[in-house]
C-alpha cells in the first residue's frame, strides 16, 4: 500500500476511507456526519495524491480520500510500557495487560503503537507482530517504513521461535508435557475462537513448570487465541480469561484481573543485520 499523503500526527496516522462515488461532500456527510462534513469545508481531506477535497469535489467508486478520525474517550491503560531494546532499525517493548498492539475499534490512543510513538518520537514506527489486548510480553516493531515488510514476513513465515509462560490450574490426571494440535477458526464478529473438524492448522507444546500451575507453552503455529483455546481445550483455562471456556463480561475500566499469559521469551534471525536476537519480558506472570 502506498504511503498516506497525510503525516503521523500526534502518533496516529489519517484515516483511509474508501468510496462509493459521486460527490464527496455529500458522501462523507452520509456516512460519517456532520463532523466528516466540517473537515471537508474546513480543507482537511485529501485524496491519494494529496490533493485537498473541497464541497465540489467527485470521485469514482474504489477511489480513497484520508483525515484525521476524531478520537473517542478513552479510559486510561494505568501501566507503563518499558522498551527493552532500541536501535535505528527496531525497538522492543515490554506490552503491559489491557493495551492493544495498535489501533483498532474503541482503542486508539490507548495502544502501544501510539504511546511509543508520541515516547520516543518515531511518526513510522510500527508492529512486526502482534499481542493480544490481554495478554502481555515482548512486541517488536520497526522504526521506518522500509523495513516494515522484512520483519512482518520473518513473523507471519513463522520463523520466529516464541515461547509463552501461563498460571492455570493444575490438574493430576492430565499428563504432560504434550502436544495440542487441532484446526482453529476465528470468525468476524465472533468474540471465541473455535476449533472445527479438518486439517489442523493450530499446534501447541504445553509443558507444567512447576505444582503451582506455572505452564510453558511454545506456539508452532499463530492462530488467533491459540494458546488461550488449547489451554481451555484441556480443562485448564487461563487464569483471568473472559472468554475460555465461557464470555464472561468485565468492565471496560476494571483492570484488576488479568489475563494470565505472558509472551516471555522470542528469538529470531534478524533480517537486516543476520544477528541471532533474543528478547526476554521483565514482566511478572
Amino acid at each position: 500500500m502506498r504511503a498516506a499523503p497525510l503525516p503521523v500526527r500526534d502518533g496516529l496516522g489519517p484515516a483511509r476511507v474508501r468510496l462509493r462515488g459521486g460527490p464527496v461532500l455529500d458522501e462523507l456527510t452520509a456516512r460519517f456526519g456532520a463532523p466528516a462534513r466540517a473537515k471537508v469545508l474546513a480543507g482537511q481531506v485529501v485524496d491519494a495524491d494529496g490533493a485537498v477535497i473541497n464541497d465540489s469535489s467527485v470521485l469514482p467508486g474504489g477511489a480513497t480520500v484520508y483525515l484525521y478520525r476524531d478520537l473517542p474517550d478513552e479510559v486510561p491503560v494505568p501501566f507503563d510500557i518499558p522498551v527493552l531494546y532500541q536501535d535505528a532499525n527496531i525497538v522492543v517493548a515490554d506490552k503491559p495487560h489491557f493495551l492493544a498492539t495498535m489501533p483498532r475499534g474503541r482503542h486508539v490512543a490507548q495502544t502501544a503503537l501510539v504511546r511509543l510513538r508520541r515516547s520516543l518520537g518515531l511518526p513510522e514506527l510500527s508492529p512486526a507482530h502482534r499481542l493480544d489486548r490481554l495478554t502481555a510480553g515482548v512486541l517488536v516493531f520497526t522504526t521506518r517504513r522500509e523495513l516494515r515488510g522484512r520483519y512482518q514476513t520473518l513473523f507471519a513465515q513463522g520463523a520466529v521461535r516464541k515461547t509463552y509462560l501461563a498460571r492455570a490450574a493444575v490438574h493430576p490426571d492430565l499428563v504432560l508435557p504434550r502436544v495440542v494440535r487441532n484446526r482453529i477458526v476465528k470468525r468476524r464478529g465472533h468474540l471465541q475462537a473455535v476449533s472445527e473438524p479438518g486439517v489442523p492448522n493450530a499446534e501447541t507444546w504445553i509443558e507444567l513448570l512447576s505444582p503451582d500451575g506455572l505452564y510453558r507453552l511454545t506456539p508452532r503455529t499463530g492462530r488467533t487465541h491459540q494458546l488461550r483455546v488449547h489451554m481451555a481445550s484441556l480443562g485448564i483455562p487461563i487464569a483471568g480469561d473472559p472468554l475460555y471456556p465461557n464470555v464472561i463480561d468485565v468492565p471496560e475500566h476494571d483492570f484488576s484481573t488479568p489475563l494470565r499469559l505472558l509472551a516471555q521469551r522470542i528469538e529470531f534471525d534478524d533480517p537486516v543485520t543476520g544477528l541471532t536476537r533474543v528478547f526476554v519480558s521483565g514482566l511478572e506472570i
